[in-house]
């Protein structure tokens, strides 16, 4: 078969899919809006984090309360907004838990990006009047951003198709926000420079604005799956705990099985983005520079990323189920640091860090969203987003440490026990299959024992 009639093959089974499932084109420009609205402000973060310039990272205040006792704050930058980021996580978490739980879903999931639109405004005229410390805010809020935007939204597709449709569209899904990511850095890369930062800040939240259009249109797919199955409507508040979600974790094996897979990948992520920051502060001498490094960076993750979920993720889902797409980046890890402790050359770095993200995006983060399809409402809104947010973050904040400690020894040391926690992440990979197994086939089966129903 030649290479025009295996593109031919795949354009009909994508044909296929969207004229089997009418909200997959709205999912898709969801994702597509939401991802690209997230990258076109992602090397503006990178930049900020990178800078030599502290002033414009943090109010000016901070910086003379830690050097009058000794600390020069710029030493610390990551470490200082990791701990920050974790901190902001565990306040959030009641009032994303106290949301979700008194509020329909057609409250609370506009709300939310209302919240960020509105946020980026403020940010627009910050940056626009140069305000002092508008690095830290921005670093601190976009982080926050980008963990519960993309995870409401996965909660909300697991709301619409089951887990059989999961393994067949996620792969689509995803590629379609891979192009919205695609997308993102070549705005940043051909504007920053000719409009300034503070207008990219518009460029956001006129595709966030989309994504608000795009959860209406699909709400009424979701209403109606719910009346068909029998299903808990999402239209009624779904009630429990505030902080149910970590609660869930830690009562139930799957979900802690689920959060430590989560935990160590972050871990490897934190020990790579370490070392791209400090390649980048040496490399490039202002924040428009670093912003293009770290756009073209993202350009060849997503080119990657896209390769893999239109040619790869569907069909090894379908037929194989989860379980390759689990443990492949644990294994590709494993080889990529064993290189790095041995060599840690910038490029190899580079080079290790796009086929680990590209890895996580196209192949585990599917996979393991596909879990959340065959459970109930409070451990996908709940559980699902204490995962994604408090958690993922106490693991940024333990790695940022445990990279400043290791830097010390050389970065053969930072990559040689990130070979170690790989070798953890795939056990952990093969822990949670083993849970997973005990679901219910579908998520019109019997509930999971200690969740509501599905």
């Amino acid at each position: 078969m030649t290479a025009a009639d295996t593109a031919s093959t795949r354009l009909g089974r994508l044909r296929s899919a969207l004229a089997e499932s009418p909200p997959l084109l709205w999912s898709f420009a969801y994702f597509f809006c939401l991802l690209s609205g997230y990258y076109v402000l992602r090397p503006v973060r990178e930049a900020m984090s990178a800078s030599r310039d502290v002033e414009a990272i943090f109010p000016p205040a901070l910086i003379t309360f830690f050097a009058d006792r000794g600390v020069a704050l710029g030493e610390f930058t990551l470490q200082f907004i990791f701990t920050a980021v974790f901190v902001i996580m565990l306040l959030l978490q009641p009032v994303y838990g106290w949301l979700v739980s008194r509020f329909p879903r057609r409250v609370f999931l506009p709300a939310i990006y209302v919240f960020f639109i509105v946020t980026l405004l403020l940010f627009y005229a910050m940056f626009d009047s140069g305000v002092a410390g508008r690095g830290l805010a921005f670093i601190l809020w976009i982080t926050v951003f980008n963990l519960f935007a993309v995870a409401v939204f996965w909660s909300f597709m697991a709301d619409i198709y089951s887990n059989a449709e999961a393994r067949r569209y996620y792969g689509y899904i995803g590629a379609a926000g891979t192009l919205g990511a695609f997308l993102g850095p070549v705005l940043t890369h051909t504007l920053v420079e000719r409009v300034g930062i503070a207008n990219i800040m518009l460029v956001s939240a006129a595709l966030l604005t989309v994504c608000v259009v795009c959860i209406a249109r699909l709400r009424q797919y979701a209403v109606a799956r719910e009346a068909e199955r029998g299903l808990a409507s999402g239209e009624k508040p779904m009630g429990g705990q505030i902080l149910a979600g970590l609660k869930l974790v830690a009562s139930e094996p799957l979900l802690r099985w689920l959060a430590l897979l989560v935990v160590l990948g972050v871990g490897i992520g934190t020990l790579l983005y370490n070392e791209q920051n400090r390649i980048a502060r040496i490399a490039f001498a202002t924040d428009e520079e670093r912003a293009k490094f770290f756009s073209a960076l993202d350009l060849a993750v997503n080119s990657l990323t896209l390769v893999v979920q239109l040619l790869v993720t569907r069909a090894l889902m379908s037929r194989f189920g989860i379980a390759p797409a689990l443990l492949i980046p644990g294994v590709a890890i494993i080889l990529g640091f064993s290189i790095l402790a041995a060599s840690p050359l910038p490029m190899l770095v580079a080079v290790v860090q796009v086929f680990t993200r590209a890895s996580e995006f196209s192949l585990a983060k599917p996979a393991r969203e596909t879990i959340y399809t065959r459970v109930g409402r409070e451990w996908r809104y709940k559980a699902g987003a204490a995962i994604d947010t408090v958690i993922y973050r106490g693991a940024d904040l333990t790695f940022v440490w445990l990279h400043k400690f290791l830097s010390a020894f050389g970065s053969s040391a930072v990559f040689g026990f990130g070979v170690l926690v790989a070798g953890m992440m795939t056990f952990s990979a093969l822990q949670l299959l083993r849970q997973e197994k005990k679901l219910p086939g579908t998520r019109e089966a019997a509930p999971v024992a200690g969740a509501e129903p599905a």
